[in-house]
């Protein structure tokens, strides 16, 4: 349980600087090129877990991959290669500082917020009566700031993004579009898994010439919340818990060991064993989303492994 990508710190050949995220590692190079390093640890309300996850950050990038090629036709993005299954190589973008939350079923956040009376989220007026995990109506884009390290997200609605200048009118409605058709494609593909796909995040930003593209990870189970479409008509008829591949089961073994991330909560200590099981929780998705089977790379030295590897594509092939 030991053998984790967590706290490495690369250099790259044509390194400029370094940002270490919650999970990724953003290595940005000369040329206006960037190498994101995903990594082992884990995050649920805005803190990152103590220990990390074996095969977390082969999983998510690969995931992310997979994804990525199958959308790139409709939305254009970053990314230009990967020379090991923990790394991406992109194109370094201008950001927007803000996360494109998309929901097609009232679940996780959403849900508890409408438990708590609200019926307003993110300028989006949902309608009375639904339970925890219903389908809504259409799918609706609940929008949110990007927090600095340790501070918790915030939804915002898209009247004060465009008010605050946070993106321009015209920039959000592309934003918008390039949402709707990355859900629906990604919806599309988890049908034809046994999947429903629930809700996602997106970020996107600019390129250097301008171009609006998608960046970062997409449809793995840290930005999305997956269900399995067999059985969820029952359960939801009976009022059950849908069975689910997403970070949703952490976060639900956090609020029941008492954190939410709130202060003076105390992160409580994940074993091997439990460990072991969110390792596993994360493979199943793998499988289930992309269709193959996990092939478990070899991580006794996985610092050596990505080092190697990555200097030798960017010696290679762009610097």
């Amino acid at each position: 349980m030991n053998n984790t990508l967590t706290n490495a710190k690369f250099e790259f050949k044509g390194q400029i600087k370094f940002y270490r995220g919650k999970v990724r590692d953003v290595y940005y190079l000369k040329n206006d090129y960037i190498v994101m390093v995903v990594s082992d640890r884990i995050s649920a309300f805005d803190n990152v877990m103590p220990r990390g996850i074996p095969y977390k950050g082969q999983i998510l990038n690969q995931i992310s991959i997979e994804m990525i090629n199958q959308t790139s036709e409709y939305v254009p993005n970053w990314f230009i290669n990967s020379p090991d299954p923990n790394v991406s190589i992109g194109h370094l973008c201008d950001p927007f500082k803000v996360e494109m939350v998309i929901r097609g079923y009232l679940a996780g956040h959403a849900f508890r917020e409408y438990k708590k009376g609200k019926r307003l989220i993110c300028g989006v007026k949902l309608p009375d009566g639904l339970k925890e995990n219903d389908m809504l109506p259409d799918p609706i884009i609940t929008p949110a700031t990007k927090a600095e390290a340790g501070k918790h997200d915030e939804d915002i609605s898209r009247e004060d993004i465009i008010k605050n200048r946070i993106v321009s009118d015209d920039d959000y409605m592309i934003l918008e579009k390039y949402t709707r058709k990355l859900f629906s494609i990604g919806q599309k593909i988890a049908n034809e898994r046994g999947l429903i796909l629930v809700d996602t995040k997106y970020e996107f930003g600019k390129t250097k010439s301008g171009e609006i593209v998608l960046i970062d990870e997409i449809h793995t189970p840290d930005s999305s919340r997956y269900f399995y479409k067999d059985g969820y008509d029952e359960r939801q008829n009976q009022c059950l818990p849908q069975k689910q591949l997403s970070k949703e089961f952490l976060r639900q073994w956090l609020i029941s060991n008492d954190f939410q991330g709130l202060d003076g909560q105390i992160i409580p200590q994940m074993d091997d064993k439990y460990i072991e099981t969110v390792s596993e929780r994360y493979i199943e998705l793998y499988e289930k989303i992309i269709g193959k089977n996990f092939k478990k790379l070899e991580i006794n030295d996985i610092q050596k492994r990505i080092s190697v590897n990555t200097d030798e594509y960017l010696k290679s092939y762009l610097l």
